[in-house]
């Protein structure tokens, strides 16, 4: 008959010896150890995770602080929300060739009406220095600077680089495509403008060179 161990149980058999709870103890803090390993390389990859989460959301802030700022500039009108220059030059080309060579950063779309100068530099006095520069620049050219600020239309006549008669909008929109009217009403963007597949040159892709040569193309027989 077996030998009744009173060290190894209590009588109601639910107690541990000192060796069993030595041994369940070192089991315990083994699994305590792997789990805080675990966790612990859980927390690396979700700090990798959320790094890569932070710079991209520093990103976004960043992108909305510019556009917050240039709306704001926009509604105080230090910033006008678009300019262009109306033209009764037909081709975008020869425009962009003009504006090149007067140093005006524009993206000229065609018209049958004329060919329009979307301006790129909306602060300040940027649109005005562009309608002066190309009326000095191309003896002869008259052009329609149209400009909005803080939702305040305002369409200026150039000549020789100086500022002569103010019209009003709506009289001039009656001699454009509807594209202009919906660009200064804000109903459209130059990128819908650009998409809507009318022909359009950059005058920053092309070069000194290369803008004469269009000239060379061109004068005399679409420039009028």
């Amino acid at each position: 008959m077996a030998e009744h161990n009173d060290d190894a149980f209590s009588d109601d058999g639910l107690h541990f010896d000192d060796a069993q709870l030595e041994a369940a103890l070192s089991d315990f803090e083994k699994e305590f150890q792997e789990q805080e390993t675990s966790q612990d390389h859980g927390s690396d990859e979700a700090g990798v995770a959320d790094s890569g989460s932070d710079d991209s959301d520093m990103v976004h802030a960043a992108e909305d602080a510019l556009r917050f700022d240039e709306d704001l500039e926009g509604l105080l009108g230090n910033r006008a929300k678009v300019a262009m220059l109306i033209t009764r030059i037909t081709a975008a080309e020869l425009l962009a060739a003009f504006c090149q060579i007067s140093d005006i950063s524009a993206t000229c779309v065609e018209s049958h009406q004329g060919a329009v100068a979307l301006l790129h530099n909306l602060d300040g006095d940027g649109p005005e220095a562009a309608a002066r520069d190309l009326t000095q620049v191309v003896s002869g050219l008259g052009v329609i600077l149209a400009v909005n600020r803080a939702d305040k239309l305002e369409t200026t006549v150039y000549l020789d680089g100086n500022a002569g008669q103010t019209m009003a909008p709506p009289i001039v929109f009656t001699t454009t495509e509807p594209f202009v009217e919906d660009l200064m009403l804000g109903i459209d963007t130059p990128q819908g403008v650009i998409d809507s597949g009318r022909p359009v040159h950059e005058s920053g892709d092309l070069t000194t060179e290369q803008a004469y040569d269009v000239l060379a193309k061109y004068l005399h027989t679409k420039w009028h």
